[in-house]
C-alpha cells in the first residue's frame, strides 16, 4: 500500500542502553495520526464516489450512469477520468511534493517537515469539506497530497530515529499498521454517513479527516527533533541532550558518538544518488524498484481505493457494498498484525511465497465468479455468491496485509549501504507514488475494459512477483545492515556478479548538481 516506514540497525550492530520513555511513546502515537491521515485519505474516496449526492454534484455523467436503467454496462458506469482524478491526484501531489520534502527533512529538520504536512492536511480538509464545485474538490485533493509527501518523507524517519534499537522494526511495521486503522476509519465513517438525510453525508466524511490532521500537526509540535537531525545540522549539544532525554539514561555516549561518526560519514558522500547508480548498488536499487512497482500491481490499492464502488459494481448494492468495505478495512487492521509477530520470526521470503499463492488463489476464483455470474449488463449475483467474493477479497487482503504491504517498504530500508541510504528511501517512496497514481487512475478504465478479467490481470501479476521472490529476493532476516554485503549479496546466486571489490566507491567528491543531488527524491 501506498504508505511507508523504515528502520535502521545501529551501524555496528551494537546495543545502546536506552528505555521505553514517555517520549518514545508520543512517538507512537505520531506514527499512529501520521498513518491514520495518510489511510484515512486512502479510504474516504472510495467510498464517497458510490454516493449518489456527491457524484451528483461533481460527477453529474457518472450519476446519470448509475442511475439509468437502460444503460448496457454494468462495468463501465463508473468509468470516468474526473473520477478517478479526484482520486489519483493525491499520489500525483504526494510524489512532486517528496522532492521538496526531501530537502527539508535534511536542511531544516524532521520537526517542521511534519509541521508542513500538517498545514497541508489540515488545508485540504477545509477545502474538500466546503468544495462547491469540482476544481474546489480537486485543488483540496492536491493539498492533501502535499501532506502525504511531507508526512511519508519525514514521519518514519522520525521514529527511526527516535525509537530504540530493540523497537524500531516494530515501529516500521506499526506505521504500515495505523495506515490500515485510518482505512477502516474511513470506511466505518462511509458507512454511517451514507445514510445521512439531505446530502451532506460525503462533506462529513472529508472534513473528519481534520481529526488525525489537527493530531499530527499538534503531536509535531510537541515532540522534540531527533538527536540525529541536530548532529546531522551540527548542533551537538543540543543534539546530545536530546538523546539523553529520550534514552532515559546518562549512558548515552556510545549512542552519541556512533551518531556523530555516521553524520561525518554522511556528509563526506557528496553525491548519494550517483552513487546509488554505481553497479555494487544495482542489487539492492533493482529491488527496490521492482517490490514497488509489483506491490502496486497486486491489485490491491485498486481495491482498497474502489472496494465500495467494486461492490456496487457486481450486484451488492450501494449500501451493502460500503458495509463490505467495512468488513475488508477490518481485515485488513488485523492481518497486518500478523506480520508484527511473524516477519522476524518466520522471514521475509516465506511471508511473501505464502501470501503469493494465497493472493493467486483467491484473485482466479473472484474472476470465475464474476465471469460466470455477472454479465455486463445484469447485476445479478446471488447472495451465496456475494458472501463468497466478498471471502474472496479478504483472503486477498489479509494475504497482502503480512506480507506485500509492510515488507514493500521494510525490505528496501534494510538493504541499502549507510552512504545510499536515504537516497534509497526517496527512490523507495517516488517509485511507489508514481505507480500508486497509475493505477489508481487507470483502475475504472480497466474495469470496464477488461471486466471480470481484470482479477485474472493481477493474478498474472501475483505469479509473476512470486518468482521473482523465489530466484532473486534474498532472505535479510536477523542481517545486520552493515554485513548485508559479505553476507547477502556477495553469496547470493545471482547478485554476487555485480559485487566487484576492486570498483572505488568515493566518500569524497565536489558539489554536484543541485537538481540531483539537492532534489532527487
Amino acid at each position: 500500500m501506498p504508505a511507508g516506514g523504515f528502520a535502521t540497525a545501529t551501524a555496528g550492530g551494537v546495543k545502546f542502553e536506552a528505555k521505553i520513555t514517555p517520549i518514545v511513546i508520543l512517538s507512537c502515537i505520531m506514527a499512529a495520526t501520521g498513518g491514520l491521515m495518510f489511510g484515512y485519505d486512502v479510504g474516504v474516496s472510495g467510498g464517497v464516489t458510490s454516493m449518489p449526492d456527491f457524484l451528483e454534484k461533481f460527477f453529474p455523467e457518472v450519476y446519470g450512469k448509475t442511475q439509468d436503467p437502460n444503460l448496457n454496462s454494468n462495468y463501465c458506469k463508473y468509468d470516468n477520468q474526473n473520477l478517478q482524478l479526484f482520486t489519483s491526484s493525491l499520489y500525483l501531489a504526494g510524489l512532486i511534493a517528496t522532492f521538496f520534502a526531501s530537502w527539508t527533512t535534511r536542511r531544516l529538520g524532521r520537526k517542521p517537515t511534519m509541521l508542513i504536512a500538517g498545514f497541508f492536511f489540515i488545508l485540504g480538509v477545509v477545502l474538500n469539506a466546503a468544495a462547491q464545485d469540482l476544481a474546489m474538490l480537486i485543488i483540496g485533493r492536491i493539498f492533501l497530497g502535499c501532506g502525504v509527501g511531507f508526512a511519508n518523507q519525514a514521519v518514519p524517519l522520525f521514529l527511526s530515529e527516535i525509537a530504540p534499537t530493540r523497537i524500531r522494526g516494530g515501529l516500521n511495521i506499526l506505521f504500515q499498521l495505523n495506515v490500515t486503522v485510518g482505512i477502516l476509519f474511513a470506511n466505518l465513517v462511509n458507512y454511517g454517513t451514507a445514510k445521512i438525510k439531505g446530502g451532506w453525508g460525503w462533506r462529513l466524511s472529508l472534513g473528519l479527516a481534520g481529526i488525525p490532521a489537527v493530531l499530527l500537526t499538534g503531536g509535531a509540535l510537541l515532540v522534540l527533533e531527533t538527536p540525529n537531525s541536530l548532529i546531522e545540522r551540527g548542533r551537538l549539544d543540543e543534539g546530545k541532550s536530546v538523546l539523553r532525554k529520550i534514552r532515559g539514561t546518562d549512558n548515552i555516549e556510545p549512542e552519541f558518538l556512533e551518531l556523530v561518526e555516521a553524520s561525518r560519514m554522511a556528509k563526506e558522500v557528496k553525491h548519494p544518488f550517483r552513487n546509488l547508480l554505481k553497479r555494487r548498488n544495482w542489487p539492492q536499487l533493482s529491488i527496490t524498484i521492482a517490490l514497488q512497482i509489483f506491490q502496486q500491481f497486486t491489485g490491491i490499492n485498486a481495491i482498497m481505493f474502489y472496494a465500495p464502488v467494486l461492490f456496487d459494481t457486481v450486484g451488492f448494492g450501494s449500501d451493502a457494498a460500503l458495509y463490505s468495505a467495512v468488513i475488508i478495512g477490518a481485515v485488513n487492521v488485523l492481518s497486518t498484525c500478523v506480520s508484527i509477530y511473524s516477519v522476524d520470526k518466520v522471514g521475509r521470503r516465506m511471508l511473501l511465497l505464502e501470501a503469493g499463492v494465497q493472493m493467486f488463489f483467491s484473485q482466479v476464483v473472484i474472476a470465475i465468479i464474476l465471469g460466470v455470474k455477472v454479465t455486463d449488463d445484469s447485476n445479478d449475483l446471488h447472495r451465496g455468491y456475494g458472501i463468497l467474493v466478498v471471502v474472496m477479497v479478504c483472503t486477498f487482503v489479509s494475504a497482502f496485509a503480512w506480507s506485500w504491504g509492510p515488507l514493500g517498504w521494510l525490505i528496501p530500508s534494510e538493504t541499502f549501504p549507510l552512504e545510499t541510504r536515504s537516497a534509497g528511501q526517496s527512490v523507495t517512496v517516488c517509485v511507489n507514488l508514481i505507480f500508486t497514481f497509475v493505477m489508481a487512475q487507470a483502475f475504472l478504465s480497466m474495469l470496464c475494459t477488461l471486466k471480470f478479467g481484470i482479477f485474472l490481470f493481477f493474478s498474472s501479476w501475483v505469479l509473476i512477483m512470486s518468482i521473482f521472490v523465489v530466484f532473486l529476493l534474498p532472505e535479510t532476516k536477523n542481517i545486520p545492515i552493515e554485513e548485508m554485503t559479505d553476507t547477502v549479496w556477495k553469496k547470493h546466486w545471482f547478485w554476487k556478479r555485480f559485487m566487484d571489490d576492486k570498483e572505488e566507491v568515493p566518500a569524497t567528491g565536489t558539489k554536484g548538481d543541485p537538481l540531483t543531488d539537492k532534489w532527487a527524491c
